[in-house]
């Protein structure tokens, strides 16, 4: 891979896009954080600068934040390129679609997916180079440096081991998931505790603080269950679950109809300032 030391391009910069820039910048590689709107770049940037505020100073890489029209300069410079663009299928093939013709052969394309397997999203896709494609989920980082690498039968075998050497060196721990996973490994754990917690809610078992503080005082963890789907975004948690139901028989439709009457009241999570919880915004 002769592009190893060069840059690596994120395209979306909402909130994966912008953490991920922090942590890919963390070793002086420069990063291409490219996203159709200005305003979301500068908010971006700012969350970085936070981001770097709360740590050490460090060799910290450039960022350099790109509209659309600018992204074949970024992708010439990338050896890897990542989507983080919002959880719908065509979104995301037409993204793939538009990497894979705009940059080098060699060029890594990663999908930053919490649901759709790489195979999934490339399905049917006319590519000029369909064994460069991998799935590369993050969760929340620098918070949770878990991150989850996935191929599909036609990834190149050389590809998998080379991220994981590259994400554990700028601060990630990562996880190969051996075989073709909807969910990936922990999604898949995690979407049996989130259905469950929504059933519990809808049955007026016990409510948000309750289901939270039991959670956590069992499993000693610092976050419950709805504050981590408040985070997340009751509308990110809602198309995951949406997918799920569709390749997955016996899925109780309760709790995403718990989740469509939320977010039709306008609660999202932390992002609208109320879900589960209320927040400062």
């Amino acid at each position: 891979m002769s592009k190893i030391l060069n840059a690596v391009t994120l395209l979306g910069a909402g909130t994966q896009g912008s953490r991920l820039a922090f942590m890919w910048s963390r070793q002086g590689r420069p990063v291409y954080l490219v996203d159709k709107s200005p305003a979301q770049l500068n908010q971006a940037l700012a969350t970085i600068q936070r981001l770097r505020a709360s740590e050490p100073a460090g060799k910290d890489g450039k960022i350099s934040s790109l509209t659309v029209d600018n992204l074949d300069p970024a992708l010439r410079d990338s050896w890897l390129a990542i989507e983080c663009v919002p959880e719908d299928l065509e979104y995301k093939r037409s993204v793939m679609l538009d990497l894979d013709s705009r940059s080098h052969s060699q060029t890594i394309i990663a999908s930053n997916s919490s649901s759709y397997s790489i195979s999934d999203i490339c399905h049917g896709l006319s590519l000029k180079a369909d064994d460069r494609f991998v799935n590369l989920h993050s969760f929340w980082p620098p918070e949770t440096p878990a991150i989850e690498i996935m191929g599909s039968s036609k990834t190149r075998p050389d590809i998998i081991p080379l991220l994981m050497k590259e994400t554990h060196d700028h601060g990630f721990q990562p996880f190969h998931v051996r075989k073709s996973s909807t969910g990936y490994t922990f999604n898949r754990i995690w979407a049996a505790i989130k259905r469950e917690t929504l059933l519990v809610l809808e049955e007026g078992i016990a409510t948000p603080e309750e289901v939270d503080q039991i959670y956590k005082c069992v499993l000693n963890t610092p976050r419950g269950p709805c504050e981590l789907m408040d985070i997340a975004g009751l509308d990110v948690i809602l198309a995951v679950e949406e997918h799920y139901a569709k390749v997955r028989m016996g899925i109780p439709n309760a709790p995403r109809k718990y989740l469509r009457e939320m977010i039709e009241r306008g609660d999202l999570g932390v992002k609208s300032g109320n879900g589960f919880f209320k927040y400062s915004t």
